[in-house]
């Protein structure tokens, strides 16, 4: 590599940040959002469902056209279309702008985050490279925290517009900093063939593979566990616990404390347990903070510091499993770890955009509402997950 392996993670993080910036920077602004665009609460709500849906179909796509272009070429292409779709949005005069603004960005901000996955399976291996993403992981966790702290300090001095203006902004300094450094992994001699039949062949293999299946349902269900309170955050935080839109910090900034250590330590455990001791460590971790959340919800009104002191909890459980769960993912199809982390990213983020769009708005009603989304989707990721052994016995049997 032309850049050392702490500038490479740094880059891989700045470019996986990009789609928590996206989701959390302006949701601070959704109430000033509605006045100023003349609409409703639940239309503004709905800017996540048309960024998060071509965001979940582009993830089948970022890593498929980067085992046959280049992983370079494909991350470049992503973050100039993201800069001009931050622009669309900022400009935005009515609310059908700014949904066709919200779409493409879902459509390009994924890419850092799928292809940067392959590309250090492409140049490390084993407990080198779930370091490395251990490394990547712990500084991609300060997003969460300080992109909706961002959001909020910019309504103090702009508009809402202020906000994609920055993502414009933030976006285009990567863009030049991957121009500048960013190397290419994926030698030309491997790479893949773009052919219909042969990509329907590698998606039907894929697809079909038990093991893959249950290890990214798992992996999405746990994380979705999460991430129903990051798009919950304005009601769970100003309607239900009466804070400002200044004070998102509160919930984001231990949330992400907790993503750090766990990813501290899945890179401390790297190459000391196997990656399913640790995951299994990790679930234990998580049904503690779940449990936790259900019971100060049936006892006690929404307050602080209560509602919050399981998230960061869960989140240290979630970010110690993810690791590991994406290195046995990628391992299963090391021919084509660009489409394998696609698929993976596409599963998570399909079922993470029905969530939003269907299931969120029941529950979060409620603070018990939204515990009993996170324990419901720990529990299918724990089942998920315990089904791999299963899966994992038959394949090595047959």
């Amino acid at each position: 590599m032309k850049i050392s392996q702490q500038h490479f993670a740094f880059l891989l993080a700045a470019l996986s940040a990009i789609g928590p910036f996206a989701i959390d920077t302006y949701l601070p602004a959704f109430p000033e959002m509605a006045q100023q665009l003349g609409t409703s609460a639940l239309q503004i709500q709905q800017t996540l469902t048309f960024y998060l849906i071509p965001f979940g179909f582009m993830m089948l796509w970022h890593g498929t056209l980067s085992d046959a272009l280049g992983r370079r070429r494909i991350i470049l292409a992503g973050l100039l279309l993201f800069v001009l779709a931050s622009l669309l949005c900022a400009f935005a005069t009515r609310i059908e702008m700014l949904w066709l603004g919200r779409a493409l960005q879902g459509m390009s901000s994924g890419v850092g985050m799928v292809v940067g996955r392959a590309m250090v399976r492409d140049v490390l291996h084993g407990a080198h490279a779930q370091r490395l993403m251990a490394k990547v992981a712990i500084l991609f966790a300060i997003a969460p925290a300080v992109s909706p702290i961002v959001g909020g300090y910019l309504l103090r001095f702009y508009d809402w517009r202020g906000i994609f203006i920055f993502l414009a902004l933030f976006t285009g300094l990567l863009l030049a900093a991957c121009l500048a450094w960013l190397p290419e992994t994926l030698a030309v001699e491997k790479r893949q063939s773009l052919h219909p039949l042969k990509l329907l062949q590698a998606y039907q293999d894929m697809l079909s593979h038990g093991l893959f299946n249950r290890l990214a349902l798992a992996s999405a269900f746990t994380f979705n566990a999460f991430f129903i309170y990051v798009v919950a955050a304005p009601v769970f935080l100003i309607r239900h616990l009466g804070l400002t839109p200044q004070s998102f910090a509160v919930m984001f900034v231990p949330q992400v404390i907790g993503m750090m250590i766990g990813s501290f330590f899945s890179g401390k455990l790297a190459g000391r347990l196997t990656h399913r001791r640790t995951i299994v460590i990790s679930y234990a971790i998580m049904a503690v903070a779940a449990s936790l959340n259900l019971v100060i919800n049936l006892t006690l009104p929404p307050s602080l510091p209560w509602s919050i002191l399981p998230l960061p909890i869960f989140a240290c459980g979630m970010s110690l499993s993810m690791p590991n769960m994406q290195l046995l993912v990628l391992d299963l199809f090391p021919e084509r770890r660009g489409l394998t982390s696609s698929t993976m990213s596409a599963i998570s983020t399909l079922i993470g955009a029905l969530s939003t769009a269907l299931l969120v708005p029941l529950l979060w009603d409620s603070t018990l509402g939204l515990s009993l989304g996170m324990a419901g989707f720990l529990v299918l990721g724990v089942t998920s997950f315990a089904l791999t052994r299963t899966s994992d016995e038959a394949h090595a049997g047959a």
